[in-house]
């Protein structure tokens, strides 16, 4: 399939939808019109030999069964999620083969590929720990385990609770008590900007959030456009994938890797404007810090978006995750809060949706699943309509409300926990800060591979100049030339990266995401074992 019949394809369907009035044909001609538009965009910017490594067949089911992949949702069909893709699945199938004695040219695998910290062995923050110990199991208060701040706190949460237990439900949007935390977390952190309890919305993890508010965006316009979302190049696959599985236009805007993966307004209006053809465009997507390209923008950067996003009528999304994950001097992290708060009108009046998380920074808690959002400047009727949509699935983990309660008001001078805190934080910020600068370094020491600054995140994207001839040998066997790069990495160091066609890349460059979260010798190790395949992979593909 090419991409210019799919874009006819997607132009007759666009037409033919003025001209229908049931809105159950419009939805099937808008559901096809995404697909078709995101086949288009994925054959003009990857290699559609391809599909992550493989060839997908599929192969249909002729038995008589309610759901075959004739009648699946093909939306999620075409949903990827690189993070969790092939490669993965490779590298747990190794790790089963070295405990069976399998011989290989290392001893254990590396996993490279997500942003999880405790898998990384990164030790959790004891005052968060023992909040969440206590609030399980209240008959600990009754020990001397747990200095007085922390029982002091785990009293407090739980007679928010129901029933002064975990274990109960707690309101939609999340137990009153941790959203006024937030609340005030948010307006210290902006100096002194004003936060509404009720404007802040906890959930499980960013990603719940992210996806929930997308939702809300899924609808044609009058015309029987699509809705388009605007999402960075390289992105975090959560936001494609959810594009594709809702059935949205995906809007790539590159990020400029010259410009240490600078955002380029130019780059947003050149996307905005060939987008709307065949979209309506609603919502801009900014990931600050970077991920996976672990750039951190200035003011004046975000001061240039909130213009454009203002002159082009779009909702903010601003996925601020990494906010604790500074590592650069030069670089300081700032809200689009406090921003367009700042700005002043028209500015200052902007919707906008701003995320955060337990999962990253310093805390790393990502299987407790604590999150949050907090959405200003939004129709009331409109923010009444998101509550409702997230009733059906009750609350989110309170537990994880917890954490992410631990997190925005931690132990502060003078608590009996302070000390040790500040002190586990204090470290685990260094040695990240102090692998982000390694890494880079390490990339660019080496032939063929060119790395930016880590300025913020957990994550190096270094760029890989791949021989013609290992081009030429990915392509016959079906595969995108950085897949079969990480593969070849993986089958022979057992470090497990991802490749950069699974966040998109500019045509005609290579890349891979690895995170920096291994232990300092496990991290030294990764990089020795890194370097050393480069040089052998030049030699062996006659660089």
């Amino acid at each position: 399939m090419q991409t210019r019949p799919l874009l006819r394809l997607l132009h007759a369907c666009s037409g033919s939808l003025v001209e229908v009035n049931s809105r159950h044909q419009q939805r099937q001609l808008c559901n096809l019109a995404s697909i078709c538009t995101f086949q288009a965009y994925r054959f003009s910017t990857t290699d559609h030999n391809n599909n992550n490594g493989k060839t997908m067949q599929r192969q249909h089911n002729h038995h008589d069964q309610c759901l075959d992949m004739d009648n699946v949702n093909p939306h999620i069909l075409e949903m990827e999620y690189a993070v969790r893709g092939p490669l993965v699945t490779r590298a747990t199938e190794i790790e089963k083969e070295l405990s069976q004695g399998v011989e290989k040219p290392f001893k254990t695998v590396i996993r490279a590929n997500i942003g999880d910290a405790h898998a990384m062995l990164q030790r959790p923050v004891t005052f968060i720990r023992q909040v969440i110990a206590g609030c399980a199991h209240p008959k600990l208060l009754e020990t001397d385990l747990f200095p007085q701040d922390v029982k002091d706190r785990v009293r407090r949460l739980l007679a928010a609770c129901g029933g002064h237990s975990v274990g109960s439900y707690s309101a939609s949007v999340g137990i009153e008590a941790i959203r006024e935390d937030v609340a005030k977390y948010i307006c210290e952190r902006d100096g002194g900007i004003a936060s509404n309890p009720d404007n802040i919305i906890l959930s499980n993890g960013a990603s719940e959030s992210i996806r929930g508010l997308l939702k809300m965006f899924n609808k044609c316009d009058r015309s029987g456009k699509l809705p388009g979302i605007m999402i960075p190049i390289p992105q975090y696959p959560l936001y494609s994938a959810t594009v594709v599985e809702y059935g949205m236009y995906l809007i790539g805007y590159y990020l400029d890797e010259e410009n240490n993966w600078g955002l380029n307004v130019d780059e947003l209006k050149r996307a905005v404007e060939e987008s709307r053809a065949h979209c309506n465009p609603v919502l801009l997507c900014v990931i600050n810090p970077g991920n996976p390209t672990g750039q951190v923008l200035t003011r004046e950067n975000i001061e240039e978006v909130v213009r454009f996003a203002h002159e082009n009528k779009l909702f903010l999304f601003a996925d601020e995750v990494y906010q604790d994950n500074i590592y650069e001097a030069q670089s300081k992290f700032h809200s689009f809060k406090k921003v367009l708060t700042e700005m002043g009108p028209p500015y200052s009046s902007m919707e906008l949706a701003s995320f955060h998380s337990s999962s990253k920074g310093y805390m790393g808690e990502c299987g407790l699943r604590g999150g949050y959002v907090e959405i200003i400047n939004m129709d009331p009727e409109i923010l009444a309509v998101y509550k409702k949509s997230i009733s059906a699935k009750l609350c989110s983990s309170v537990l994880g409300q917890i954490v992410m309660d631990c997190v925005v008001q931690p132990p502060k001078p003078g608590d009996s926990s302070y000390e040790l805190f500040i002190k586990e934080k204090t470290e685990i910020l260094k040695i990240l800060k102090e692998k982000a600068m390694k890494i880079s370094n390490a990339f660019n020491s080496v032939e063929g591979i060119k790395c930016n600054t880590v300025q913020g995140a957990m994550y190096a994207f270094p760029r890989i100049f791949l021989p013609e001839k290992a081009i030429q040998k990915a392509k016959s066997l079906g595969q995108k030339p950085d897949f079969y790069y990480a593969m070849n990495l993986l089958e022979s160091t057992g470090i497990c990266v991802v490749p950069g066609s699974g966040f998109g890349q500019k045509e005609g460059t290579y890349h891979f995401r690895t995170t920096i979260l291994p232990p300092p010798d496990i991290f030294e190790e990764m990089i020795q074992r890194l370097t050393a395949f480069q040089k052998k992979f030049l030699a062996d593909h006659g660089a």
